[in-house]
């Protein structure tokens, strides 16, 4: 069990009794401030008016422990106050997962290359949704076993399958070696087995909190394995059998899906200009039935439009990103990418195909030892939009499990409206909208929509160390003054945010304070919404977030904000 931090109180919060003047008028709590401060000899001003009716009252971050009480006692023997009490912090719950190989997944918490998937778990863990995965099939490992349901193997041709017949029940992956060069078409290469799948599927859902192994992205899921891809890869005809069939649509000879996918992962592809009619007739008929279908980009570092099913309407196609948060050298790209999430690179573009340099920087899930047929369980990196593919239909797990009305046009616009940019900036080539981030996403699914005019700049701005920076929105259109409870909302992607300091500054000038500094807050960005007392500006005119970052070794960039009047 992690212990929580332990933080400095530097506000009060004061509740008047109903018949002073200060319980309703600002105005007198702050003259009421003002002469605590003289009494306590501490700097003391009066915030805010909180939601209930009560008085948040600053005294700085430079106050200590025995300054707190003193103020506290000033205020309880003012017969005019009812209660007074600390302003205390709390702390996301979602603590760092104990399996021992998390470390490793730098894919889902590095602020630069990863999916921002930690912060999400507060809100979601993907409960109640089962996601296939049509792939290789299922290669038995006890980092996934409790979390995989009954798939189907689709394979028809019983020589492709190496299990001895056709169509059946068992999902089991047989192993996809090739013996000899030109096995499998001019240019074919021996190969051992991938148990692709397998490896797929811990990404998103490996069993998680268990001690062992890797943590899956909605490791409260259900992994449906589907078989697709055996010797030789897989044909069109078996994997559009296997989308309708996943999604709970019938197909001749098949028993019905007992439990259905709500998001359909697809990390396989060939070459073909345009979609096939037997893809796309299986994945509109997915969509249909509320399936997101979420399909790997291509590794070809080529244009998408030229891969498939990528290039099939109503799915997902995801693009690959390395650790550096930029393309991976041997993504798909183009117009037909929606958006981008990690996949690692096993090696540097200029080092020899075929060798392992970097596998560190590449995705670590689960797999098996054998060479041609199952051996022992076991977790390996590998590289591929394959890899990359599985974040994002994790993410819709997610974003389904939180919010089950959510049609698939609606994840799929959820998830590209609240990418972030590549770490370089615009991918020339076409990287969808942007790297996935999991945590602004289920954020935005589940937000309370505001009441009234939002006023919003998204333009990046860089955070860099020991510096001060602003952001500015023109508000326009309104009359008279601004809101008694201005809502703030504030998006900073930063690795310590306890370094930084974000005000708020009125067309006047005038500064409102929204965050201190806290050398105890080690924790990863500012996503927060926060309520000010702007009743005494004008509305119209330039309103400014500054952020000052006041230590060095971390740095960062405001995201987005916005003002809601």
């Amino acid at each position: 069990m992690r212990a929580l931090p332990t933080a400095p109180v530097e506000k009060v919060i004061v509740t008047y009794k109903s018949q002073s003047a200060e319980a309703g008028s600002n105005a007198a709590a702050k003259t009421d401030t003002a002469a605590k401060a003289k009494e306590t000899g501490e700097r003391l001003s009066f915030e805010r008016r909180l939601s209930g009716g009560a008085a948040l009252v600053d005294l700085g971050d430079s106050a200590t422990q025995q300054d707190v009480n003193e103020v506290m006692d000033a205020f309880r023997a003012d017969p005019s106050v009812a209660l007074v009490e600390p302003d205390i912090r709390a702390y996301a719950m979602a603590a760092a997962p104990n399996d021992t190989d998390y470390a490793k997944q730098w894919d889902l918490f590095e602020a630069t290359g990863g999916m921002n998937v930690p912060s999400a778990w507060d809100k979601t863990t993907g409960s109640g949704v089962t996601v296939a995965v049509i792939d290789t099939g299922y290669a038995a490992h006890s980092d996934l076993a409790t979390n995989v349901v009954s798939g189907y193997d689709f394979i028809s041709a019983s020589a492709d399958a190496r299990d001895g017949n056709g169509r059946d029940a068992d999902s089991k992956d047989e192993g996809d070696w090739n013996a000899t060069d030109g096995e499998c078409g001019t240019g074919s290469k021996a190969s051992n087995s991938s148990w692709h799948g397998t490896h797929v599927a811990g990404t998103i859902g490996a069993v998680t909190n268990n001690s062992k192994g890797i943590a899956g992205i909605a490791y409260n899921a259900k992994i449906q394995p589907v078989r697709v891809l055996g010797k030789c890869g897989g044909s069109s005809s078996d994997i559009a059998d296997a989308i309708t069939w996943a999604s709970g649509g019938t197909v001749a000879g098949v028993p019905a899906n007992a439990t259905p996918a709500k998001v359909i992962n697809l990390s396989l592809g060939g070459s073909s200009t345009t979609c096939p009619s037997v893809y796309q007739t299986a994945i509109n008929g997915a969509v249909s039935r509320g399936t997101t279908v979420v399909v790997a980009a291509g590794n070809s570092n080529a244009d998408t439009a030229n891969f498939t099913p990528a290039n099939c309407s109503g799915v997902i196609t995801v693009a690959s990103t390395n650790r550096a948060g930029n393309r991976s050298y041997y993504s798909n790209y183009g117009a037909k990418v929606d958006v981008a999430a990690p996949g690692g690179e096993t090696r540097n573009a200029t080092d020899t195909p075929g060798t392992v340099t970097t596998p560190e920087n590449a995705i670590y899930s689960t797999l098996n030892a054998g060479t041609t047929t199952q051996s022992t369980e076991n977790y390996k990196p590998y590289q591929g939009t394959s890899m990359a593919a599985p974040h994002v239909a994790g993410l819709a797990a997610l974003l389904k499990s939180v919010k089950s009305t959510l049609t698939p046009a609606e994840i799929e616009s959820a998830i590209k409206a609240n990418a972030r940019p590549l770490a370089s900036g615009a991918c020339t080539q076409g990287c969808g909208t942007g790297i996935a981030d999991a945590a602004k996403t289920v954020d935005a699914v589940t937000a309370t929509p505001p009441v009234g005019t939002v006023f919003t700049n998204a333009t990046d701005v860089t955070i860099s160390d020991n510096t001060t920076v602003t952001s500015s929105i023109a508000v326009t259109g309104r009359t008279g003054n601004a809101p008694a409870a201005l809502k703030v909302g504030v998006d900073i992607k930063h690795t310590w945010r306890g370094d930084l300091v974000i005000d708020l500054v009125a067309p006047d000038g005038t500064v409102r304070n929204l965050k201190a500094s806290s050398s105890n807050d080690s924790a990863d960005n500012v996503l927060a919404t926060y309520t000010v007392d702007a009743s005494s500006e004008v509305a119209n005119g330039t309103w400014k977030l500054q952020v000052r970052d006041v230590a060095s070794g971390d740095t960062g960039y405001i995201d987005s904000w916005n003002l809601t009047f």
